[in-house]
């Protein structure tokens, strides 16, 4: 659906989906969400959605690459995989360090708001 923001008294057109109680903002490349049973705001970058050890779609759109396979390691804030959404780019980044334990999907995919694209197994310190 499309939704009007008033960001500092100007009026923006933005794209919003609600998906699990969470109403999730597109807005100029940032993502925005709003947990609708609590009205709490939180301000997500791209790709940072979802647990740590996950990288979800931040918004439904078109896999462009995929940057890492399963087994390899992976530091926080690495680029795990890029995806084209509203005309632009986005690259998804991991929140934390590990190893990839499964890639969800393919080059050219479409995917949809929130699908967990990456899983990460966390690194362990023993």
């Amino acid at each position: 659906m499309e939704v009007t923001v008033r960001i500092d008294g100007v009026d923006h057109k933005a794209h919003a989906q609600l998906i699990k109680g969470t109403l999730w903002v597109h807005h100029n490349g940032r993502v925005f969400t709003l947990d609708a049973g609590s009205g709490r705001k939180s301000r997500k970058k791209a790709g940072a959605g979802g647990s740590s050890d996950q990288v979800m779609a931040p918004m439904p759109g078109k896999v462009t690459k995929i940057l890492l396979t399963p087994g390899s390691a992976v530091q926080a804030g690495q680029a795990v995989l890029v995806m084209e959404a509203m005309k632009m780019e986005y690259t998804l980044k991991a929140e934390i360090a590990g190893t990839i334990d499964s890639v969800n999907c393919t080059v050219g995919e479409q995917v949809a708001l929130g699908k967990v694209l990456v899983r990460i197994k966390p690194k362990t310190d023993k």
